[in-house]
């Protein structure tokens, strides 16, 4: 089935009871076993370890982004820690240069006990990645694109140094997502959303996902095997296996799991998510044509944008468009990039992103004294409204 068949049908299984089209909202956190104490087949036990809108939202995640099995986190956060933690004590990562700020916190902060170390380079530059490995590298983090630059990593390329020295690949996929750019088809290992942003799409769900790849078929034909232990490249073969066990458990023992009615906002929300993501790619293509032109903007990042240095290798790895995010460069510094921003009416100046409706944010202010991000740079998140209210609301903060 295509994308859009996908986000309504995958994991609505209705309700066989009622006959209702639409799934139920199951919020009992525990479930009765048999008459004899067993445990009933097919029935959940208890929500923290499994829950029937959990499953079902699953179910609907591995489908649109093409992978075996997806594993449901309370927020993107916790989704990259899951992975973080999977590697285990004592290993590095390399992380893009521009890459979203928590990321990288996280190892920082939270795993500073735990010998977790990381290199931060310029994922443009696979030099750079080849110079940055070490002798206990398990992973290189992806974003496509980054944040909040936009910088598009060739991800294939990345995958070919990574396989040559067994290495896993795991990609944030929150801004592109699958409607733009399919990493497995690309050769990752893992893949990982903020399902908070397009995939919730109306800023009212804290949600985050990783999907293990599709198992590639077993050598003699037969059973192929399990996901936990499969990576799809591109001749197919087997190279740095993730460890979806471990995520699993960090799922269900330690207890990072969204509500059922987290799960079930977030199945209703992505019914719609293949008629949005379209609209979002192109408002955000004539809104960064329209920046382009402006005198008071020194530089628009946006991949669609021929101008745009990453665009030759984004036209070869994204379809459909080149998504809802830009970033622009204000000409002076932080004060005239906060006084555009302060001018705007119908952008919001908000954090976060991929919502219907259109926000701004000066992300240099955001992140604080360790920001890479330039003073002058402001973060759109172009939403579904009518492109001529967005460019107009633009010219007046330019008067």
């Amino acid at each position: 089935m295509k994308i859009e068949t996908l986000a309504i049908h995958a994991g609505n299984h209705g309700d066989p009871t009622t006959g209702a089209v639409v799934p139920p909202l199951i919020l009992s956190t525990t479930f009765e076993r048999a008459a004899d104490g067993s445990i009933v087949e097919g029935r959940d036990i208890y929500t923290r370890a499994s829950n029937p809108n959990r499953r079902a939202l699953e179910e609907k995640l591995a489908a649109l982004e093409g992978g075996s099995e997806a594993i449901a986190f309370a927020s993107g956060q916790a989704a990259t820690m899951s992975i973080f933690h999977s590697l285990g004590g004592n290993s590095h990562v390399i992380l893009p240069d521009d890459i979203y700020y928590n990321t990288k916190v996280i190892i920082d902060n939270l795993y500073a006990n735990f010998g977790l170390t990381c290199t931060a380079v310029d994922m443009t530059d696979l030099g750079a990645i080849k110079r940055a490995i070490k002798k206990n590298t398990k992973l290189i983090w992806v974003e496509t694109p980054s944040n909040p630059s936009l910088k598009i990593a060739d991800i294939q390329a990345v995958v070919k140094i990574a396989k040559a020295k067994n290495i896993m690949v795991a990609c944030d996929n929150t801004w592109a997502t699958p409607f733009f750019t399919r990493p497995f088809e690309l050769g990752v290992d893992l893949v990982m959303h903020s399902t908070t942003k397009y995939f919730g799409g109306h800023s009212d769900i804290l949600g985050g996902c990783v999907i293990l790849p599709p198992a590639p078929p077993a050598p003699d034909g037969g059973a192929f095997l399990s996901s936990s232990k499969s990576s799809l490249i591109d001749d197919r073969e087997l190279v740095a296996p993730p460890s979806g066990a471990a995520i699993r458990t960090f799922q269900t023992v330690g207890g990072a799991v969204p509500s059922p009615f987290d799960c079930w906002l977030l199945s209703r929300s992505l019914s719609t998510y293949a008629v949005r993501m379209p609209v979002h790619a192109q408002n955000a293509m004539k809104l960064a044509t329209f920046l382009e032109a402006q005198p008071q903007i020194e530089k628009v990042n946006y991949p669609g944008l021929k101008s745009n240095e990453y665009h030759k290798v984004a036209k070869k790895q994204m379809r459909n468009g080149f998504g809802g995010m830009m970033s622009i460069l204000v000409k002076g510094g932080q004060k005239e990039a906060m006084e555009l921003a302060s001018k705007l009416k119908i952008f919001k100046h908000a954090t976060s992103l991929g919502g219907v409706e259109s926000l701004i944010e000066h992300r240099y202010s955001v992140e604080g004294i360790h920001s890479t991000s330039p003073e002058n740079l402001l973060r759109i998140s172009v939403g579904i409204e009518n492109i001529d209210d967005l460019i107009a609301d633009f010219e007046q903060a330019f008067q």
